[in-house]
């Protein structure tokens, strides 16, 4: 009785998986529709209120497949933002299920080319998905406009093919580039970029010599604070500005394992390149800074970006981390392209999550 329960088991399997593959085409478009109906909804409608950021680029100018050019998403409410532009911003807001067409505003914290040279893709993928008929706004310290201009003028011939081909309609030229936010910043002073009811956004000079202006931004909504350092040494004004924040994303360098990649630079008489990796720790803090400055600050939680070096080798992480970890008592974690960090108005709940 047995046998004849297995034989009939297999031969239904074996009936279902032969219907499976002779209408596998009709499978996999149905499966692409669920996917792309899925892809089409609006995912601000399924968030919570409060402030989620998501990672969307957490690598430097190292070549990485791990980790994209840095950029920062940052939801308020309903209104979403990004901070910093690297190469491949677009496709990785895609990657997230967020659409370029729902940003309100662009803010850059210095004009390094990992954080800027996505900007051009960006701009045309925001004005060919945006639907509710606002120009962007990129904000930027003294010299943006300069920036933006550049990627304007590149993409003019572009801007008018395809409003060429699909009309002005459904492409007006009046709404594509961006507005310009260009604000001054001073040391040990902070600057209102954005303000509206219950959101502030605020800028401050970081220290990343010889890039000059450079700053980081501090984004307050609700009662929950998020505060990007932007790309600083361990620095006296990310400590106030993070004072008492519920995440402080700071960016990270291992001088240890840049100093591996300069010796084996040095071995293989690569001079030019042994060079650029004995000068980038400079500019740069150090997990263990950033412990360091965290605790002082009363921070709730660390989460490190633009990784340098890459950490192809999960053990690699460890040594890249140090001792940082028991430094700051709070959650400290790298942080990696999807991950996505939602603080609730009215909470002090920090939730982790991928997208």
């Amino acid at each position: 009785m047995l046998k004849k329960i297995l034989l009939g088991a297999l031969l239904f399997i074996g009936l279902g998986a032969a219907i499976a593959y002779t209408q596998r085409s009709n499978i996999a478009l149905a499966l692409v529709d669920n996917i792309v109906t899925q892809r089409m909804q609006n995912p601000l409608d399924e968030l919570q209120d409060g402030l989620h950021v998501g990672l969307c680029g957490t690598g430097s100018p190292f070549p990485d497949p791990q980790r994209s050019a840095p950029c920062t998403l940052v939801i308020a409410g309903k209104d979403m933002f990004l901070f910093d532009a690297g190469s491949a911003a677009a496709k990785q807001i895609s990657n997230m299920r967020f659409s370029t067409g729902q940003l309100k505003g662009v803010f850059i914290t210095h004009f390094h080319s990992d954080h800027i040279d996505g900007l051009g893709e960006l701009l045309m993928t925001r004005w060919a998905q945006h639907t509710e008929g606002q120009r962007l706004t990129v904000h930027g310290p003294t010299g943006i406009g300069n920036v933006l201009s550049g990627f304007v003028q590149a993409y003019t011939a572009d801007t008018g093919y395809r409003t060429a081909h699909h009309n002005e309609a459904t492409m007006p030229p009046g709404l594509a580039g961006a507005d310009v936010n260009e604000f001054a910043v001073q040391k040990g002073q902070y600057t209102t970029v954005l303000q509206k009811p219950d959101l502030l956004i605020e800028s401050f000079a970081v220290n990343h010599q010889p890039i000059n202006p450079a700053v980081g931004y501090r984004i307050q909504y609700k009662g929950r604070t998020v505060v990007l350092s932007g790309d600083t040494t361990s620095n006296e004004q990310v400590q106030d500005a993070a004072r008492n924040a519920d995440l402080l994303v700071h960016e990270a360098l291992s001088p240890e394992l840049v100093g591996r990649l300069q010796e084996a630079a040095l071995n293989n008489q690569r001079t030019k390149l042994a060079k650029i990796f004995a000068d980038i720790p400079n500019y740069h803090a150090t997990p263990l800074d950033v412990a360091v400055l965290a605790k002082e600050a009363g921070v709730g939680h660390v989460v490190l970006n633009h990784i340098v070096p890459p950490l192809p080798l999960h053990p690699l992480r460890e040594i890249f981390l140090g001792r940082a970890p028991e430094v700051f008592e709070g959650p400290f974690r790298i942080g990696d392209d999807g991950d996505f960090i939602s603080l609730p108005s009215g909470s002090k709940e920090v939730v982790y999550s991928r997208r």
